[in-house]
């Protein structure tokens, strides 16, 4: 199983975040089991990698060569792809995962995050998505989220299009349970 995970590239960030990144990267390291992220050095996703090679799991980073340039790249990992931008780095990780699950972030991971949501409402995208929400850190998007289907912008079965989880552990549990979404999401995509 691929696992894609988007995560926050800030190194000021609280240190109970960068506890749960690293828990995250341990339970990942397990055999039969692939990581795909961002392809950073710093930050929560820097921890997180580090977590996942230090407990000799598979990791392979996706980053713009921009990033590589700024010296932002990790060198460590399994495998690193470099790609000519954003978008071309997105799809791939996207693309090439069974799941995806993101940590708290910046308005990077938020982006990452809304186009997986995306793709999976278009039904571009089949794994499951789950948001792990550490201390609340997600509770205003979903509440968000849950504002544009009460508004009618999005039809209350495009809530179960992500699952959310308050602890690592209950991660790999919603990734283990997963039965699936609509065979047909494009079916009811539109809004009549």
């Amino acid at each position: 199983m691929k696992v894609c995970v988007f995560a926050a590239s800030s190194s000021l960030v609280d240190g109970e975040y960068i506890k749960a990144a690293c828990e995250l990267g341990r339970l990942l390291a397990v055999p039969g089991s692939e990581v795909i992220y961002g392809g950073g050095g710093i930050g929560l996703m820097g921890h997180f990698a580090d977590s996942v090679i230090k407990y000799g799991g598979k990791i392979t980073g996706v980053i713009p060569r921009f990033m590589i340039e700024e010296g932002w790249g990790h060198t460590g990992l399994t495998d690193i792809i470099v790609t000519d931008d954003m978008s071309e780095r997105k799809k791939l990780m996207i693309g090439n995962s069974d799941a995806i699950v993101a940590l708290p972030g910046g308005i990077g991971t938020l982006e990452e995050l809304t186009e997986a949501i995306t793709l999976k409402q278009l039904g571009l995208y089949r794994g499951p998505i789950i948001i792990l929400n550490t201390f609340n850190f997600y509770d205003s998007l979903l509440e968000f989220l849950n504002k544009m289907i009460s508004g009618n912008f999005m039809r209350k079965e495009h809530a179960s299009m992500w699952l959310v989880a308050r602890s690592p552990d209950e991660v790999i549990t919603l990734i283990k349970n997963y039965n699936g979404w609509f065979d047909n999401p494009r079916k009811f995509a539109k809004i009549y």
